[in-house]
């Protein structure tokens, strides 16, 4: 591991005026660390904001809920708020990770988490989001996790978190702190990034800019579904999953939120396929024209082919589940 500085920051205004250039928060450490060890990323400083007043969960005065930065992820997940009220939030995160690692991994940190892509991880190989300019091995090499929706010529790789992708479908906004002090709240859909010419760029996140929380709206009364398909039951990542919050009318959908996982350099939302649903009847016949629009634009690089049916096939699982319909034609 490369040599670096070390600081303890004693409030938010001294971590974000010392996170200067080729500096780095650090509260968990449960991703960053693993990238240090391997020289994937080599800060020259780590700024330890644990000691920050952000481990709280509270209520907006409109009804929602305000999640601090170091919030961890298992008291996000059990908080009673959040299980009955966004309970796939709670779902997401359950779905993610081990035991262990969620009661170290922050609400922040999560959402800053870096692409499990391997050759991202891998110094040997080109990667232009580690070097950029240097090439996508991944392209022409094994690419079963990766991206079949926005990706570049420059990368294809795909955020690995399930929270965000609840997060995206909730409508949550995230709250940044820069180093003047200034305060700006950022829908999560802004936050991260597609990989354009510059996937070295995770996200907007400047030096100096401290996440220091997320604001959850009122819950949307209806069905809450997070489906996750991944290689094994547990501890990995997704293959392909889906957050959705559906409210039906009488005997149509009445308001719709979709955010996907696994498929793209960031949780993806496609608007269009909600505003195709609301307003319908629900049928297995709605449901496959949905998957048709989402993924009209969907590309495969060999290894990964298999993630366009698949994703139809969640989709679908889950918008019948959350219109608590049957296989209706």
């Amino acid at each position: 591991m490369k040599s670096f500085h070390y600081a303890r920051a004693t409030g938010r205004s001294d971590a974000t005026a010392q996170a200067v250039k080729d500096a780095a928060f650090i509260a968990g450490g449960t991703n960053l660390l693993d990238l240090m060890k391997l020289e994937v990323m080599t800060p020259d400083k780590l700024v330890d904001i644990n000691r920050l007043d952000l481990s709280e969960i509270s209520e907006t005065d409109d009804g929602g809920l305000r999640i601090g930065a170091l919030v961890t992820n298992s008291d996000c997940a059990a908080d009673k708020r959040i299980r009955d009220d966004y309970p796939v939030l709670s779902r997401a995160i359950l779905a993610g990770a081990s035991g262990q690692l969620r009661n170290k991994a922050t609400t922040g940190g999560n959402l800053c988490q870096r692409t499990r892509c391997y050759y991202f991880y891998d110094t040997a190989m080109p990667c232009n989001k580690r070097e950029p300019g240097s090439g996508c091995q991944a392209m022409q090499g094994f690419n079963r996790i990766h991206a079949i929706l926005g990706a570049s010529d420059a990368c294809i790789a795909t955020y690995p978190g399930d929270m965000a992708v609840a997060m995206t479908a909730l409508d949550a906004l995230i709250e940044i702190e820069d180093s003047s002090g200034d305060i700006r709240n950022v829908p999560i859909q802004d936050f991260h990034r597609l990989p354009g010419d510059h996937p070295e760029k995770d996200n907007i996140l400047e030096a100096g800019d401290l996440i220091i929380a997320v604001i959850l709206p009122p819950p949307v009364k209806g069905k809450q579904v997070y489906q996750k398909v991944r290689d094994r039951a547990s501890y990995a990542f997704a293959l392909c999953s889906v957050a959705a919050v559906i409210k039906m009318g009488e005997d149509s959908i009445a308001s719709a939120a979709l955010a996907f996982g696994g498929l793209a350099h960031k949780p993806w939302r496609d608007e269009t396929v909600e505003e195709l649903l609301v307003g319908q009847r629900p049928s297995t016949k709605l449901f496959g024209k949905a998957a048709d629009h989402l993924l009209a634009g969907a590309q495969g690089y060999g290894s990964n082919d298999f993630k366009i049916p698949l994703t139809r096939r969640v989709l679908i699982s889950v918008l019948k589940e959350a219109t608590q319909t049957g296989a209706a034609a």
